[in-house]
């Protein structure tokens, strides 16, 4: 039975749950915006030698409010594990076969954090607003079980100490998902329970379980009755957010831990719902199946209360994050067809974000305490487009039509905005190498940064001018990100970007 479910596609549902909409025009996007922006300045991040960089993510916390960033990058060594594997990647290789290391900016500098005694690959996953990060390294070790190179989560301190989380008792692997500024770090580990990967919340031979590190002890943090566990985020309060299987049955349900209790957060009627964001409010956005698991809407809980946001029209949705001020932001089917658009939702009234003309889908990634949002767009289900931002609710604007100087590249994914509105994202590089960037915003609270153009843009008029690397008809083999590569779990199926 739990294969089954795990293996089954969320279909459509006939009706959506109304709610109050302000919905943009549907086809609203930076040509049609006639509104001025600043200018931002593109700062490629690079790599370590090798042909490419990466952000984890997205619906992770990789760029804080001090401009840090975490990301990982290519050397320019090949992977020695057999087929390029990486821990944790479903897929299994490591996609382009250079070895990958946890990488941080820092004022115009990239530092290699370094992986523990003995491994080679490593990635971030997280970083919180004091500067530390967590993620997982190599440990130069084999999993028994499994005869490959073992993953351990590791916390990298701000003097660039790593630490070694371990695992929870009998098992042999771990990753960290989130960390805070209290040097709390939540992630999952196997243990010593066997279970079939095929139905594993992380591909694991073992049981799946979630942890809590503080103070260099490691707690099991349970399930809500079921085999598996995985957490998703922890805020400054030491709250955790993740998901569970409830019962033999397979049901995933969300839930929150604080102050060692599991909490379920419910469902919207059906079998599935994960957690996507966690604020410091204590405020949980995610996606659930409706009755009947033939649709699937976003959802917001609150102090005991959980809401279905709705849809702009049409069927599904999902909410993929929340600010600390309480704009929630993530995508939505409209009416008559099978696209979807951004959205910005507040206060019961949820605003259509629009697309960027040609690419009929988009998809809101991330938005920061005054509302700016950012995200990507595309062809529905397998994206290609820009990434987009979208300033305090209006349509969204191609970002690579706001960068001065233009760059040799093509900003495809924007997946972090902070307090500060500066963004993190993904670039496509002419040669099909992909990097990690950062845009700054040239305005007032970015005075006398070099190489910034100070004067505004009309989006509508840049717009006609934004070069893009490869056409609507198409798109280019990317390496995916190990985040939404990682974890065997039964998403719900809605186009992808």
């Amino acid at each position: 039975m739990k294969s089954r479910r795990l293996t089954c596609v969320i279909a459509m549902i006939l009706f959506a749950l109304a709610i109050p909409v302000a919905a943009a025009a549907q086809d609203n996007g930076a040509q049609n915006n006639q509104a001025e922006h600043h200018h931002y300045k593109l700062i490629d991040v690079g790599t370590l030698g090798g042909p490419n960089s990466n952000l984890s993510g997205p619906l992770q916390k990789i760029l804080n409010n001090q401009g840090i960033l975490a990301a990982y990058s290519n050397t320019a060594a090949a992977n020695p594990n057999p087929g390029c594997f990486i821990p944790f990647n479903a897929n299994g290789g490591g996609g382009d076969c250079f070895v990958e290391r946890p990488v941080v900016w820092r004022n115009g500098t990239v530092t290699d954090l370094g992986v523990l005694p003995g491994g080679t690959n490593g990635q971030t996953d997280d970083l919180a607003n004091n500067g530390l990060i967590s993620g997982w390294s190599e440990n130069g070790l084999l999993d028994p079980l499994t005869g490959l190179p073992e993953g351990h989560a590791v916390l990298w301190t701000r003097t660039g100490k790593i630490i070694d989380l371990g695992t929870v008792p009998g098992g042999n692997e771990s990753l960290a998902t989130a960390n805070n500024s209290r040097g709390q770090v939540v992630g999952f580990s196997s243990n010593d329970i066997l279970e079939d990967p095929s139905v594993s919340l992380a591909g694991l031979p073992t049981q799946t379980r979630a942890f809590l590190w503080q103070n260099g002890a490691i707690k099991d943090l349970g399930t809500l009755g079921g085999t598996d566990s995985l957490p998703m985020n922890i805020n400054d309060r030491g709250q955790v957010t993740g998901f569970s299987f409830t019962n033999s049955d397979a049901t995933l349900d969300p839930f929150l831990w604080q102050n060692g209790k599991l909490t379920d957060l419910g469902s919207l009627g059906g079998t599935f719902g994960i957690p996507n964001w966690l604020n410091r409010r204590g405020q949980v956005v995610g996606t659930s199946n409706l009755a009947g698991d033939a649709a699937n809407h976003g959802f917001l809980w609150d102090q005991g209360t959980l809401t279905d946001l709705g849809t702009l029209g049409g069927d599904n949705s999902e909410a993929d994050w929340i600010s600390d001020s309480g704009f929630v932001v993530g995508r939505a089917d409209v009416p008559g067809s099978q696209s979807h658009h951004g959205f910005r939702w507040k206060n019961g009234v949820m605003t259509d974000l629009g697309t960027v003309q040609p690419w009929p889908c988009s998809t809101a990634l991330s938005a920061n305490t005054v509302g700016q949002v950012v995200g990507e767009t595309g062809i529905c289900g397998v994206g290609g487009g820009p990434a987009f931002l979208s300033d305090h609710g209006e349509p969204i604007v191609d970002v690579n039509a706001l960068i001065s100087p233009a760059p040799d590249l093509e900003v495809i994914s924007a997946a972090d905005i902070n307090d500060r509105g500066e963004i993190s994202g993904v670039g496509l590089l002419s040669s099909g190498d992909i990097h990690a960037v950062l845009l700054i915003p040239c305005d007032e609270n970015h005075s006398g940064v070099e190489g910034c153009d100070y004067s505004m843009v009309d989006a509508r008029t840049a717009a006609r001018s934004a070069v893009h690397r490869y056409p609507p008809s198409g798109t280019p083999h990317l390496p995916q990100s190990r985040w939404n590569s990682r974890y065997h779990i039964n998403r719900p199926q809605s186009p992808s970007k």
